[in-house]
């Protein structure tokens, strides 16, 4: 306790020491329930939070686990408050229970009749509960399973959910024998979705969440819709599907703005799902088309606020929420927790690094100044144009040339928000792009000449972001970006950790304006990649172009 690296304070922030021996160790247990606010570069600060706490406690951590982590490592002795209000948060989670009764009737109960008490006379729970069958029970509507636990959640009472499933109709899945096992800590990701038969898996890009969704889909056996981000997803997961298991080309259906096919396993793009005509989701008889007996929400961090509200009358269906960083910009991780289920199983990205299941990167913050035309047209812009100008500065052209110069040989990905600047640095780069506008055909064409490397360099936009399976990319060159997303900071990261036969470490540059709002908003997206152990070496434009 005398030299820890962390300094835990009475308001819940935990600072940690980054050049402390320790601070790793320290890092990766205090992540289990501590969400980093800031990262800049000696003192990081994390928050303890009442939802962090909740994930935690639903992946099998209790208050004890996480005190203990706090005394070991920090600095003075951890104020009484914190270990007040952490035994008391994590003691909220399970008071109050969802299950069924004897005639098979939703109930919501509780041991404690002064939290019930509380709980039934909220006037947004009151219309949900319809009767009273036992002193320590009140029965919920049958369409409201979701809607209370959103509700609950809200006022400080997350309840769990132990009113079990349907089935669904069977299905036979097996995974394929065929030389591969499923690596230890995607075996544990499912067993410990299974224990909990709803929820959320976390896991880095490249480790491997496909894998985990099929070996839960042959542990259930049953019809499965899996929901995912667009076509180019939906084909790849039917593509590993058919590789990894028993299912065949006849049971898979792909259900999207292309094509419209129901089968025993059916991947929808959450586009299509939330399509409306004439003021009405279109596509609504999807969910249920067939009695799914399990739902995959791949990418769920980016799940679109309309499926939360399809969802809340999907609880009596297994869900599987498949995500590399459970941070929504949209602040709706609560929706998540309610509605998905809880955090099951999160793996820090440098333990499975560690490992040698996903490639070591290097990140490297680039910084260019702006020349004095483009500063003074910055200076005099509105703050709502400020943020486009910096990002898409012209002088960033010349040090991406110099990047793509200095890793000649390697597969680089050059990552753009703006379709103008995007046209630009292909036409720069004499490189193919890919946006949105980009037929599926044609992407699918230019990623497997990327893949085989018949293209080194290619251009892409934000569609790149999510599920785009590119090995041997071993470079990303970040242009400008979604303000100050952290989650889209870890989605472009993760196309470089997919292992490489190269073997050798990957590269990540991100190029910031100096002094202007692309740099503040710089700060905000590297903080997730912080909180899992990744630093940026900052490095100037001039060097680059020197190297």
């Amino acid at each position: 306790m005398a030299d820890g690296p962390l300094i835990v304070q009475s308001d819940r922030t935990v600072l940690l020491e980054v050049a402390h021996p320790d601070a790793e160790s320290a890092r990766h247990e205090l992540a289990i329930f501590a969400e980093l606010e800031r990262a800049p570069e000696h003192i990081h600060t994390y928050r303890i939070t009442r939802l962090g706490l909740w994930n935690a406690r639903a992946a099998g951590h209790d208050a004890d686990d996480m005190l203990e982590t706090l005394d070991r490592w920090s600095r003075f002795p951890v104020p009484p408050s914190v270990s007040i209000d952490i035994r008391e948060t994590v003691g909220r989670y399970g008071r109050l229970v969802i299950e069924r009764d004897a005639e098979g009737a939703l109930v919501l109960r509780s041991t404690d009749a002064a939290v019930l008490a509380e709980v039934s006379k909220n006037k947004r729970i009151q219309p949900l509960l319809i009767g009273r069958p036992s002193p320590d029970s009140f029965q919920i509507d049958a369409w409201a399973r979701g809607h209370i636990k959103q509700e609950l959640l809200k006022i400080g009472w997350p309840a769990e959910d132990l009113a079990g499933y349907t089935p669904g109709t069977p299905h036979p899945i097996e995974l394929a024998e065929d030389g591969w096992n499923l690596r230890p800590y995607q075996r544990l990701a499912v067993d410990k979705f299974s224990d909990g038969g709803s929820g959320v898996v976390v896991l880095p890009c490249g480790a491997g969440k496909t894998l985990v969704g099929a070996a839960a889909m042959a542990d259930t056996k049953t019809t499965t819709l899996i929901l995912v981000t667009n076509t180019v997803s939906a084909r790849q997961w039917r593509d590993e599907l058919l590789k990894r298991t028993s299912l065949t080309a006849e049971e898979i259906g792909e259900y999207s703005g292309q094509v419209k096919e129901v089968k025993p396993v059916t991947i929808a793009t959450y586009q299509i799902l939330t399509a409306k005509r004439a003021g009405q989701y279109a596509h609504l008889a999807l969910l249920d088309a067939l009695d799914w007996g399990l739902i995959v929400y791949d990418e769920v961090h980016l799940l679109p606020a309309p499926v939360f509200k399809l969802t809340a009358d999907l609880q009596a269906r297994r869900r599987l929420g498949l995500t590399a960083t459970l941070v929504r910009e949209d602040g709706r991780e609560g929706d998540v927790f309610s509605l998905i289920g809880p955090k099951r199983f999160d793996a820090p990205w440098k333990e499975i690094e560690a490992q040698g299941f996903i490639s070591p990167a290097a990140c490297y913050e680039v910084r260019v100044d702006l020349p004095e035309g483009e500063r003074l047209e910055y200076a005099a812009s509105a703050d709502e144009d400020r943020y486009r100008l910096a990002a898409t500065a012209y002088a960033k052209i010349g040090v991406v040339r110099s990047l793509v110069e200095r890793h000649k040989g390697e597969r680089i990905l050059v990552i753009g928000q703006y379709l103008d600047q995007i046209d630009v640095l292909s036409e720069a780069l004499g490189a193919p792009k890919i946006t949105g506008a980009t037929p599926v055909d044609e992407r699918e064409e230019l990623y497997q000449a990327f893949r085989v490397g018949e293209i080194e360099v290619l251009v892409v936009s934000k569609v790149a972001n999510f599920s785009i399976d590119l090995p041997e990319a071993s470079v990303a060159i970040q242009v400008s970006g979604s303000f100050g997303s952290r989650q889209e900071e870890a989605q472009r990261l993760g196309r470089l950790l997919r292992p490489k036969q190269s073997a050798h470490t990957a590269s990540f540059y991100t190029l910031i304006a100096r002094d202007t709002v692309d740099q503040d908003f710089a700060q905000n997206r590297q903080r997730f990649l912080a909180e899992q152990g990744y630093s940026y070496t900052i490095l100037d434009a001039d060097q680059v172009a020197a190297a």
